[in-house]
Parts: structure tokens; sequence; C-alpha cells
């Protein structure tokens, strides 16, 4: 063997380049547990919860959960305090520095929070255009957004050409001239227009993930992971350890966009006199709608304003002007019950807080014009939008919505908002922005209220003042992200650029308020997109089933080298022991996250690794089979194999390489593990056992490949394949049939690509589904959810598409909640949201429709892109049409059959079988896995039609299938096992990916003998095989 010392050196090296990396995680594993040893020892002090509380079972619980936090808050106080100490052997590091070294857990292993923010390019468009109100422009952009979602361009190439089908010879330049700060002209080409907005998208990204960077490193997380794609303009973070998501999403989504508004107050004309004509009007028009077409009564369906569930409460008891008309009982009377649709508007508000006298004496009204019931603002914003009502309303005029209270003990506050009428210019933008901020730090009042403070610079100074000056004894709202924070009154003209923003504020809420305005504002909105949860123990059964399953595979492939391939099979282990360990060092090194499908990744490699030696071993024992030497024999095995295994190899690489870039997130951790360990297997099956097998013969020694049991096996195998053909073709096209007649059966779509809320719940019995379901109906607004089994028949999966379209902040809350009102009766008596939220939900997750629909077209160009270029390169390798043919039947076979059976089994099985992320990666593997075995046989055949010249073709093909049918069954038989632990013990997150591979593992094999090969035959008759592809 050439090269000898190299592969010597760097194996060498690898190994303890490996052992460095993953001695970090030893380190702080072991530092970790014993700081959690010291918080159970700092919690034993307090009496049990069985003996403070022995006849109180609530009062117990509720004080083993408080011993629970104080036991987590006490382990993080050690950790934190001891982030500088020295550990590990001889203290050579400190737990920060190892801390960043370790090998990171992904969230399903660990429990945390994942969201992929999606970058709003529509939102910076209107921007750069200077929120032009042209119809033509607007409604180019909003075709441009509803395509997106099923096409590959861009948004700003859907725009133009938007654009262009509605006024194919206007210019788009004079839109941006404003705000492009001398870059472009009236007559700037639409070619140049479009650079432009390229270049503003592209930094708009960069800034937005710079932003989300400086707002994350405040935010206290340990090693957050964030992974952008500016191709796809998405943003993937994973925060460990979260245990409030709400503030993570508000945290995260704010785009910092504060601006400063006048505002029309309750006695302004323009209000009163509007809203009293809108009010007629509303009137009129619903009463006429009843009694002709109602489907006239359809409005604009853009919210008005943003909406909580919770308030910024006021305290008041009179009624204002402004709703002194409105039924003094709205508050208890539901409003689609009033006769003839009286007062439409009107009845839909609460007074407001009462005008008063200054200390001049001068009658001052507050920002505030009325407050309004959570539960009546989707029918104000859409009664808001309509035509008939936003005509009575100077054009300037926006309805906005205050600052949920999160300080208010008051449950009832929390079910109230405060409403503004704002003042805007005639764009619709604000006098003055919050760019024009340069400082903001959480700070109290002189009545020790919590407030931020700010600070401007020199325009936003003089700004700040002329706006203060002409509003003295009247409010100025503060806004941030369309929501009223506080609309004080200007006492005196402020010229200082001091600013101060007030309203009830937790300290945590202002201080986070503070970060978000320092760290700057998002040009570019971020949207989440897809969110989910996994809690703790969820994470740790996913370790557990991982770990298990990972062991028991590792076990067994070791002991089944060393039955089949005798001491040979030595060989083998240490290649495999060397991959493994490389590889979850370079995941270590290079700062990857091992997630759930990460590990799935480790145990099929596993089965994968030892192919290579497979292979090799196989030729090998020909090669001595025809009485050559040992020392021949190995060249020639090695030699031989090569071009086999290279072949085998490039496939599954190529497929796992279309997954790695398609993949989001623990599909995206499997692609990378699967590369690694590719490329691994290539060093340590080829390289790494050639030297090995080398060593051990300069001592005069060999390796025994022969067993009882594998020297007699296959070795007269003389099976005729092709004579049988016809039969088989048969079997394939009634399956085929049968498996499109299935496809009428429907697909379980998870939620990845269906859209919707998905939440796993653990219940303390079983519960019945189709009950559940039908309870669960009326509280979702009348949708059946889609419940399914996960693994215990009381831990259920509930997905619902309930409100998935809505975009108000907190309809994540509001869902949850609801969620947890139906279940109820099936959680113990007294169980509060706490109690559901830590203990019974295990998981949640999120996906939007838009980022759905761009994961299902993601999954057909990964799977169509992956045929296509395993076949382009069966045709590069073999020159030969008819190979890349075989490959296409081949492929299109173990494809339709995996989705038949996903098909018609998924009301069967009692697991679910769902088409999302993980089932295309199992079957892009699986198309990866059987070129695999088809490779092998196409490369056999290659030899022999050079070897066997004047042959018919079906001789040649059946002897080249007897002559790998050993290696064949080994290769199957080596991932079969592994899959079958993995589906056995690995746990519900890798079990449908499992049952798939299953699956695609016996079509595989099967295809590649009876689909893949005979297609040779039949393909143009009279002409012979290897004439393209002999070598001269």
């Amino acid at each position: 063997m050439q090269l000898k010392g190299l592969v010597r050196f760097f194996t060498i090296a690898l190994i303890l380049i490996c052992i460095y990396q993953l001695s970090f995680t030893w380190i702080v594993k072991s530092h970790e547990s014993a700081m959690e040893a010291k918080a159970e020892k700092y919690v034993q002090a307090y009496p049990a919860p069985s003996v403070k509380y022995p006849d109180n079972t609530n009062l117990r619980d509720l004080y083993a959960d408080t011993l629970k936090q104080l036991k987590e808050a006490e382990y993080k106080r050690l950790l934190d305090s001891t982030q500088d100490f020295k550990i590990g052997p001889f203290g050579l590091t400190t737990y920060r520095s190892a801390k960043d070294k370790e090998l990171l857990l992904g969230l399903d292993l660990q429990g945390g929070m994942s969201v992929t923010l999606e970058v709003q390019l529509d939102a910076l468009i209107k921007s750069l255009a200077d929120y032009t109100k042209d119809p033509q422009f607007n409604q180019a952009l909003a075709a441009a957004v509803n395509k997106k979602a099923n096409s590959g361009a861009d948004l700003i190439t859907l725009f133009i050409d938007e654009y262009k089908k509605i006024n194919p010879n206007a210019q788009l330049a004079p839109f941006f001239v404003a705000r492009s700060n001398g870059k472009l002209k009236y007559n700037t080409s639409n070619d140049d227009v479009t650079n432009y907005l390229r270049e503003q998208a592209t930094a708009a990204f960069n800034n937005t993930l710079r932003v989300l960077r400086t707002r994350i490193d405040k935010f206290g997380v340990s090693s957050p992971n964030i992974n952008p794609d500016p191709a796809k303009g998405i943003i993937n973070v994973e925060l460990a350890g979260i245990t409030d998501p709400e503030r993570v999403r508000n945290y995260l989504q704010s785009t910092a966009n504060l601006q400063f508004f006048e505002v029309y107050t309750a006695e302004n004309p323009e209000l009163v006199n509007g809203l009293l004509s809108a009010d007629k009007a509303l009137q009129d028009y619903l009463n006429g709608i009843k009694a002709t077409d109602t489907a006239k009564a359809k409005s604009e369906t853009a919210p008005v304003a943003k909406t909580s569930e919770k308030t910024d409460t006021t305290q008041t008891a009179t009624l204002s002007q402004l709703s002194s008309a409105s039924n003094s009982n709205t508050t208890t009377t539901d409003s689609t019950t009033f006769k003839n649709n009286e007062n439409p508007l009107r009845r839909l508000l609460l007074p407001g807080p009462q005008p008063y006298r200054n200390a001049t004496g001068k009658v001052v009204y507050p920002g505030v014009i009325a407050m309004i019931q959570v539960k009546d603002t989707g029918t104000f914003n859409r009664y808001i939008n309509m035509d008939i009502v936003k005509s009575k309303f100077p054009s300037n005029l926006v309805f906005m919505y205050g600052k949920p209270d999160n300080t208010s003990d008051d449950p009832k506050a929390k079910n109230f908002l405060n409403l503004y009428a704002i003042k805007t210019l005639d764009n619709g933008q604000a006098e003055l922005e919050g760019e024009h901020v340069t400082n903001a730090r959480q700070d109290n009042d002189e009545r020790g209220r919590v407030v931020i403070s700010m600070s401007m610079d020199n325009v936003g100074t003089n700004i700040w003042a002329k706006m203060t000056a002409r509003n003295i004894d009247k409010p100025i709202a503060i806004v941030l992200d369309n929501f009223v924070y506080s609309a004080p009154n200007v006492n005196d003209a402020i010229t200082t650029g001091n600013s101060q923003i007030s309203g009830n504020y937790t300290v945590k809420e202002a201080q986070d308020l503070a970060e978000i305005l320092t760290s700057g504002k998002l040009t570019a909105p971020a949207k989440i997109v897809q969110e989910q949860i996994v809690g703790p123990t969820l994470g740790s059964a996913a370790i557990k089933g991982g770990a298990l399953a990972f062991f028991i595979a590792f076990l067994v492939i070791f002991s089944l080298m060393l039955i089949y391939y005798n001491n040979g099979g030595w060989v083998a282990n240490i290649a495999l022991i060397l991959n493994l360990l490389f590889t979850i060092g370079i995941l270590s090194a290079l700062g990857f996250t091992l997630t759930a499908a990460g590990i799935a990744g480790l145990v099929l490699t596993v089965g994968m690794a030892v192919d290579t030696n497979v292979i090799i071993f196989e030729r090998i024992k020909e090669e001595l089979t025809k009485g050559k030497s040992y020392q021949n024999a190995i060249n020639d095995g090695y030699k031989r194999s090569l071009a086999p295994v290279l072949d085998a190899h490039v496939t599954t690489l190529l497929t796992a390489i279309i997954l790695a870039y398609f993949g989001l997130g623990p599909v995206l951790g499997f692609a990378t593990t699967q590369i690694i360990g590719i490329l691994l297997s290539l060093f340590c099956g080829i390289l790494v056992s050639r030297m090995i097998t080398d060593i051990y013969m300069t001592r005069k020694r060999h390796f025994n490949y022969f067993t009882a049991i594998s020297r007699k096996i296959f070795k007269h195998s003389a099976f005729k394949f092709i004579e049988y053909r016809k039969i088989t073709y048969i079997i394939s096209a009634i399956v085929f049939t049968l498996g499109i007649a299935s496809y009428f059966n429907g697909f379980d779509e998870g939620v990845e690509f269906e859209g919707g809320r998905s939440y796993t719940v653990k219940f303390d019995k079983p519960v019945n589904q189709q009950k559940l379901a039908d309870e669960l109906r009326p509280v979702l607004g009348g949708e059946l959810p889609i419940i399914k089994t996960v693994g215990t028949n009381n831990q259920l999966n509930i997905t619902t598409a309930y409100l998935i379209k809505e975009s108000k902040p907190n309809t994540d809350s509001i869902i949850e909640h609801t969620i947890f009102e139906g279940l109820k009766n099936y959680l113990p008596a007294g169980t509060t949201f706490y109690d559901f939220d830590k203990k019974y939900k295990q998981s949640s997750q999120t996906v939007q429709p838009s980022i759905s629909d761009d994961l299902k077209a993601g999954a057909k160009k990964a799977t169509i892109i992956a045929v296509i270029i395993i076949c382009l390169y069966i045709f590069i390798r073999f020159r030969d049409w008819r190979y890349s043919l075989g490959t296409i039947f081949s492929l299109m076979h173990d494809v339709c059959v995996t989705l038949a059976v996903f098909s018609f089994f998924r009301k069967i099985v009692p697991f679910p079988l769902e088409i999302d992320q993980h089932f295309i990666a199992a079957i892009l593997t699986v198309i990866g896995f059987s070129m695999n075995d088809t490779v092998i046989v196409f490369d056999r055949i290659r030899e022999n039609s050079h070897l066997m010249k004047g042959a018919t073709k079906g001789a040649i093909i059946n002897k080249s299938i007897n002559d790998t049918l050993s290696r064949t069954i080994m290769t199957s038989l080596t991932v079969f096992l592994t899959l079958l632990i993995l589906f056995i013990f690995g746990g519900e997150v890798t079990r449908g990916f499992s049952f798939a591979m299953l699956i695609g593992v016996i079509t595989g094999t099967y295809s590649s003998i009876f689909v893949a090969a005979p297609i040779l035959v039949d393909m143009a008759k009279d002409k012979p095989l290897g004439d393209s592809s002999e070598k001269k």
C-alpha cells in the first residue's frame, strides 16, 4: 500500500484531535453533575413535601414544584458563579471555555425552543418606496407575496414581473428615488432598480441577522445556535432551556419600530362626528345587507391594529362622551344580539378616562378615546376596514390599541384594551421615528414607576422640541411595533431630546424593551413562520432511546462481522469504531449540533460504515476461492473493489448533500451526520483497514475471512434471475398499480407540510381519541383536530389549523389556553395552565402556511433533483443510457412502494405515518441506498461483459447478480438490522423515519435485482452489453 506512512499519520492525528475535542464534553458534564449535586444538597435542607404537607395533596404538589424551581435556580446560580473556575484534569481550562467547545445537543435532546424567522422583504419594499399608496404598486406587491409560497423565485423578481404585467411600460424608479440617498434617479432603468432592491434586501437580511445576534446575546441563553440561510431569506434560531416562549417570540419578532405621533382626542369634532356618521352608515349597511345580499358584506381583511389578550388598563368608572350613546349593558350583552344592528361601532366601545383640569384650570383630554374588550377587537377591525366606515374619518387617522398590561393583578383587566386615534403624516408615517434614539435604559420615574428613559440625536431633538411645543396640554402617543405604549400629556416643550416611555411594565419587560431599542431597528421585519418547543422530559426520552438504539446496533453489527468474516471482521470493527469516533469528534470540532435525527444518522452510519469492508471482504473471498495467494487476493480485492465502493458511496453522498441543502433543523442534522459518516467510511473502510491488514501481514500472519457459515452460503449460487424477469415485472406492475390506487386513500401530512399547530400531551390515563376530538371541535371554532397516538395510548399528538393565519402577537398563547380549556376534563381536578404547560404538555410545534408551502416545494425539488443527478452520474460512469433507464425504473419503484405503504397503512399501524421532513429524508436516503446496491450489480455487469465475450446478456447479468449476491445480502442485512433496532428502541421521534427506511431497504434490494438489472436485457436487445464501457 502506497502512502502508508501518511495514512498512519492522519489516523493518529485524527484520533488525538477527536479525543481532545470530546474531552471538553466530558469535563463540562462532570462539572455540571457536581453542581447539580450541590443544588440537590441545598434543597434537601428544606422539609420534604410529604413531611411539610402530609394531608394536603394540592399544597404538597405546589410545594414540590417550588422546591424544583428552587433547585433549578440554585443550579443556574452555581454554574454562573463558576464560569471562570479552573476545571478538568490539572485545571487546564475554565468552565466557560470548555462549554464553548462541548458537543452541542439539539433541542429535541435537551429541551428548548427552535424558531425559524422569515425576513419580510415586502415590508422592506414598502419602506423603500416611502409607503406609496399607488394601487398598481401595491397590487403587484400583494400578488408577488401570494405567489412566493409556490414559486422558486425570490420576492423581488416576482414583484418586478407582476408590476410589468400590470403596467408594462412604467418606470419603477420614481417610487424609490426619495429614500435612495441619491443612488437612484427618476430615469433609472428597471434593471438598475432591481439590482438596487437586491442590494437593499441583502443589507436588510444582514442587518436583521446582526440585530438578532445582539438581542440573543443579551438574552442570557447558553450556547444559542443561529443558522442564517440568505438564499431562502430565513434564520433558524435554537435556544436551549427556554421556559418563557412568549417572551422569546416578542423579543425576536419586535422590529423596534419606535414612533411618536400626535393623536385625536375624544373632544375632537372630526373624530366624534366621524364616529357618529360611520356608526349610522354601518348600521344602515348591515340592516340593508340582512334584507338583501349578505355576500356584499365582505370587507378588507387587513387588520387595523394588532391585538392582545392583555390590556393597558386605566382606572375609570364613568362613561366618556365618545361612548355615551352606547348601551350601558354592553359589557354583558353579546354584540350580535342588538336589534336592527343598533350602534354597531359604538356598542363595542367602553368609556375611557375622563378629562381633567390641570393646575391652570384648563380641561385636558387624555390620549385614550375609549376601551374595548379583547373579544370585540376582531369585529371592530373588520368594521373599521370597510370602505363605508373608513370614508367617514380623516384620511390620516389610524386606530391603534394600547400595550397589554402585564402588571395588573385584576384578572378582568386583562380582558380590555385601550383604544387610541393616531394622527399620521400624509404618507401614513410618524413625524418622529425611533432611528433618532441614541440610547435607552430601564429607569424609574419620580413616583417609583418602571419606565424606559431615552435620549435622541440632534435631528431627533429638534423634531421632538417642535412636536412638544405645539402640543402643550395635549397627548403625544409613543408607539412601538403598532402598540401604543404610552400617551403622556405635554406640559412644556422638551428641548433636551430626553423622553420617557411609561406604561404598566415589569422590570424585566422594561429591560427587554430597552435592549431591543438599543440593539437597533429591524429594517425588514422578521416573522416566526415555524416554531418548535420540546420539553426536557421528551428530550431526555429521545436521548435514552437514541443511545439505546445506537448501543444495540453497534453490538449487533460488531458481532455479525465476527460471525460472518471470522477474525477478518476485526478489521471492519476497528474501522467502524474509528469512523464513529471521528464522526462525533468532527461534529463537535466544527460546532455542529447533534439532534435525535443526527443520532439516527449515527445509527445508520453503524450499518453503512461496514458496507465498504463488506464489499472488499467479499471480493477478497472471491479471489481466494479462485486459488490466488493471500497477498494477491488482498491486493486484487482492494483494487477491484475500489470502483464499486466509490460509486456506491458517491450516489449516497449526492442524496445526502441534496438533503442538506433543502433540509431544515433536525433533518439538516441528519444529513450533516450522514455526509461526514460517508466520507469517513471511505477513509476508514479503504485506507485504514488496508493499513491494518498490511501491518498484520508484515508479521507473517493473515486474517481469515471465512467461517463455517460464510464458506458455504452463496458459494454455488446460480439463480436464473433473468429468466423470471417477466414474472417479477408482473409483480412489480401489480404492486405499482395497487400503490397508485392506495394514493386515493390519501396521506397524513405532518404539520410541517400541512401548516398549523401541533401539541404533544401526556395524560395520566388512556384517552379515547375520537371522543377527545369531538369535544375539542367546538372549542377550536368548529374545526376537527387531528389526534394521533405517540408511543403509549396516554400520550397524544393534537394538530389543528385553528387561527393559523392569524398574525396577532399573542395568538400562540390564546391557542394554548384554548387547548388547555378543552382538555380540562381529561386532566386531574385543579390542574392550572402552569401545571399543564410544565407537566402535561411535552412539546409543541407551529408552522405557518407560507413556510409549509416552501417546505413541500423544497421536498419535491429535492426528490426530483436527486433522481436526475443520480441518473446523470450513472450515465457518465457507465456510458450507456440503459443503465440510467434501469436506474430510473428502480428508483421510481422504490419511491412509489414506500409512498403506497405510508398511504395504505396510515390508519392501521399504531404509530404516525406522516409525510414530513423526516419522511423526505428517508426517501432520499432510500434513493441513495438503493443505488448503493444497484451500482454494485452494475459494476459487476460491466466487468463481466468485458470478460465474457460472446455470452448472452442474460448469462452475463445472471452471473453478475449471483457473484454479488452475498455482498448484496450482507450490505442490506447490516442496514436493515440497524434500522430495525432504531425502529424498536429509537423512540417516537425517529419511528416514522426508520419505518420508511425499512420499507426502502427491502424494496431497494428487490429492485436492484429484479428491476434495474433486467431492464438492461429488454432495452436495445440488439446491442450487446459493455461495448461502450470497455476499457481500450
